[in-house]
């Protein structure tokens, strides 16, 4: 028999984190001010940090019932850590959205406005890269950025104008939908669920200024550049054969 999903209302907030445990408790504090309204539960998914953050994860979970924590102390990828908190989660929308900081709280209820409202499958907070320059991004990064996202335009189609963005909702049903589907690995959660899905799905974008990042490191590199590259052949040969 296949999984039965029972609808339950409210908003399940995924956040993969890498040694980024200095941020979590001003993120939490923004998450509770702007969602006072709302039910959530927030799913911090650690890829085995070596920092402090599971002294702050521990602090944080006695201080707040909602929060969930998990560590992944094999094979650290966002994607996988993002599917690990997605199956862990029990509300029927999802959240999904960085520890860094880059992602600010405060757009969350216009996010879920615009998503509720339409009736939405995704609601995706993205970057304007008709600017020269994006808050917390190199020059190289911003580059690498408007090129990859012209390269799935190409291949995959256009579905949002940032389909690399980490900072989304999306109905929980769709990845119960398409979980054998996914590529699920990688550093683009976003373009893997939306791009795997076989069926016509809605997706409206809301262009948002990310923040500089507070503490941590970026997660881009050749590795991950390769992923993302291999992820959209992947798509563009599934396409067609």
């Amino acid at each position: 028999m296949g999984q039965i999903f029972r609808k339950k209302q409210g908003y399940s907030i995924v956040i993969p984190i890498l040694n980024e445990g200095r941020n979590l408790e001003e993120l939490v504090l923004k998450i509770k001010n702007n969602l006072k309204k709302f039910n959530f539960e927030i799913i911090f998914i650690d890829d085995n940090s070596k920092d402090d953050t599971f002294s702050f994860l521990k602090k944080l979970k006695k201080k707040n019932n909602f929060i969930k924590y998990f560590i992944r102390k094999k094979n650290p990828d966002l994607s996988k850590s993002c599917i690990h908190g997605f199956n862990k989660s029990k509300f029927d929308s999802i959240i999904v959205m960085d520890g860094d900081l880059q992602h600010d709280p405060k757009y969350l209820p216009r996010m879920i406005k615009i998503f509720k409202d339409k009736n939405l499958d995704f609601v995706v907070a993205a970057r304007n890269f008709k600017n020269y320059s994006i808050p917390g991004l190199s020059t190289t990064r911003y580059t690498a950025s408007k090129i990859l996202i012209y390269i799935f335009f190409i291949f995959v189609g256009t579905k949002t104008a940032d389909p690399m963005s980490g900072f989304f909702i999306f109905k929980k049903n769709i990845f119960i939908k398409n979980k054998k589907r996914l590529f699920g690995r990688g550093y683009k959660i976003l373009s893997d669920l939306i791009y795997s899905n076989n069926k016509s799905i809605n997706v409206q974008d809301l262009i948002i200024t990310f923040n500089l990042r507070k503490k941590g490191d970026s997660k881009m590199n050749f590795k991950v550049l390769l992923n993302i590259i291999v992820f959209i052949f992947y798509n563009f040969y599934r396409r067609i054969f």
